[in-house]
């Protein structure tokens, strides 16, 4: 990764991060729509201590460690029940996964630098905004953090994608999208009608 420049250059260069809970659903949508619009340095991750993929029961998910490859995920589910894990969708969305990454990755065991992260539930977004207090000062440069709240379904998933793209274009248009955040922000919610969330931290 490269130290951004706040002005517009009209180059899509700012670096982003989303995070939902397993890196699955939520985050990879977004991530898929914006690599497809030509935002090169995206990548996505989850917070939680492992991915959880629905199951054939909701208090019995299937669980699969951070560095377990989509593509395994996949075959090990077609393997359990094709007709369930079509119907549920959650084999097409491992499909789109592995379109836009090998597996899976942990924010907590990320360490490089990024200038906006978007979270998708208020949960996430205290997780990242503790873990980046939590670590020894590095560069002190700036990271903030923004939560959008999107239901974690895969319709839902599909409009915060889309959103997520929204607020990225509306700060590229600026010409120093960091001083005018703030100002980014409030015409986003008003547009959108989707509150967000704000935080300002340091690496």
């Amino acid at each position: 990764w490269t130290r951004r420049t706040t002005t517009n250059t009209g180059e899509k260069n700012l670096r982003i991060a989303l995070v939902c809970v397993s890196n699955q659903n939520r985050s990879v949508e977004a991530h898929s729509l914006l690599l497809r619009r030509g935002y090169a340095s995206v990548r996505s991750f989850g917070v939680g201590a492992n991915c959880k993929l629905p199951g054939p029961s909701i208090d019995k998910p299937n669980v699969f460690e951070f560095s377990t490859p989509y593509a395994e995920m996949y075959h090990t589910l077609k393997q359990r029940s094709v007709a369930l894990y079509t119907e549920n969708g959650v084999l097409g969305m491992l499909e789109r996964n592995m379109r836009v990454k090998g597996a899976p990755e942990r924010w907590q065991n990320n360490r490089d630098e990024f200038d906006i992260v978007v979270t998708f539930e208020q949960r996430v977004f205290d997780a990242v905004v503790e873990d980046l207090q939590s670590r020894p000062r590095a560069s002190g440069d700036t990271v903030h953090i923004i939560n959008l709240t999107v239901k974690d379904t895969h319709e839902e998933a599909t409009i915060g994608a889309g959103l997520t793209l929204q607020l990225v274009q509306m700060l590229e248009r600026r010409n120093d999208w960091e001083t005018e955040l703030d100002q980014v922000l409030d015409e986003f919610q008003k547009k959108t009608n989707k509150q967000v969330l704000h935080y300002l931290c340091f690496y």
